[in-house]
């Protein structure tokens, strides 16, 4: 069995406890000045606020600008699959901790998501340009990912359908009845 590491355990406490501080640092803050009746986040500050923080998340997590800030706590490696590359931790103790932290954009996304909103609080207009500039850029990366997916969809389609004309062109054409069950073998194997 693997023990865990102390100093793994350690750090994530004490990462946990600098969250918690910081947030109720600003709570602290806002209370006495009062200022909570001043803050208002619409339905698009949310939306943008969501996309802002999937596209940092990925940011750090794994785009190539950032990897020279992830080094010291993170390594690329093949991914599994073959088709890319992935990012994991390395070493333990505290550098294993921060490298959990920053090749995952869920995680680093929680942190980011409570600087934003944060800096949402302390200095709005600031904040909501830097907001709605990593928001498209998010919304981008959406559609981006949904374009690509609709691309390689086509590309399967294509390669599927050329194979079916090859194997028709080298053999006898077929008849009526022939040709459908061919259509109909074909729709069951892409299911």
């Amino acid at each position: 069995m693997i023990k865990p590491d102390s100093r793994e355990y350690v750090t994530k406490v004490i990462l946990l406890t600098f969250f918690i501080a910081l947030f109720a640092g600003f709570v602290l803050w806002k209370s006495s000045t009062g200022d909570w009746a001043d803050f208002h986040l619409s339905w698009i500050d949310l939306v943008l606020l969501g996309f802002a923080v999937l596209r940092l998340g990925r940011l750090i997590a794994y785009d190539l600008i950032t990897e020279p800030l992830r080094a010291p706590f993170t390594r690329t490696v093949p991914d599994g699959t073959g088709a890319g590359d992935s990012v994991e931790p390395r070493g333990r103790g505290v550098q294993h901790t921060i490298g959990q932290l920053i090749s995952c954009p869920i995680c680093s996304g929680t942190w980011i998501a409570a600087f934003l909103v944060y800096a949402l609080y302390a200095w709005p207009e600031p904040a909501r340009v830097f907001i709605t500039i990593l928001g498209a850029i998010g919304i981008a990366e959406v559609l981006n990912g949904l374009l690509e997916s609709l691309s390689w969809s086509g590309q399967l389609s294509r390669t599927q359908s050329g194979a079916i004309l090859r194997k028709m062109q080298s053999e006898t054409p077929p008849s009526p009845s022939q040709w459908e069950d061919i259509v109909e073998t074909e729709k069951q194997q892409a299911r």
